[in-house]
């Protein structure tokens, strides 16, 4: 059977890898491990170039390095939204008496990636691309444009969940199977610490990682 894979990069990082080893992740592999009887034809991966944060300087670095990682998987596709980042003022929970109601924070907003894999999956599923569709996401946004695939396009869609527990509206959709994406299959489908691409340039996995 081939399948491609819509994956939301932030939703699998906060999900899955923030706080871990395993961030140097080979989607080909983890997926090939994950389903070893199907046939992989594509990967969609959807993020956004993240902005440096004062208590973390090197994160697009890091990111960037990791996409470059990525663009060496010939089956693997990446789709861009934005990244807004923002100094925002916001009401306090619990405001000390006689001192400041509100506290100025960092405010991080990732725009347009549920909305292309959503565009992806619909098109994807209208030709036929494929005999399944596995999406790599726990937000419930993106109920109404499965349950269109699986109900006026007639596509099965299964589901990989990156946190521990599924969305209630995602389930209800009955997928075809839903499995949760744990910490061994990750840890099993890391990248060599070092890689060539293309142009014959290195890409070495950054130090933090």
């Amino acid at each position: 059977m081939r399948k491609s894979h819509y994956h939301l990069g932030f939703n699998l990082y906060y999900g899955g890898l923030k706080g871990t080893a395993n961030k140097w992740l080979d989607l080909d592999a983890l997926f090939r491990t994950l389903l070893p009887t199907h046939e992989i034809k594509r990967i969609r991966y959807f993020t956004a170039r993240i902005s440096a944060r004062p208590d973390n300087p090197d994160s697009p670095t890091r990111q960037d390095t990791y996409l470059r990682a990525l663009g060496t998987l010939p089956n693997v596709s990446i789709h861009l939204g934005k990244f807004l980042q923002s100094i925002v003022r916001m009401p306090l929970a619990q405001p000390k008496h006689g001192g400041p109601k509100t506290i100025e924070v960092i405010k991080t907003e990732e725009k347009g990636s549920d909305v292309n894999l959503a565009t992806y999956l619909l098109i994807d599923a209208f030709r036929r691309d494929s005999d399944l569709a596995v999406v790599v996401s726990n937000d419930s946004d993106l109920c109404e444009p499965i349950r269109i695939v699986k109900d006026e396009f007639g596509l099965p869609v299964a589901l990989f969940i990156p946190h521990k527990r599924t969305s209630q509206a995602l389930s209800k959709l009955k997928p075809v199977f839903t499995k949760q994406i744990r910490q061994g299959p990750l840890s099993a489908s890391q990248f060599a610490p070092q890689l060539i691409d293309s142009h014959g340039r290195k890409i070495i996995k950054p130090a933090a990682w």
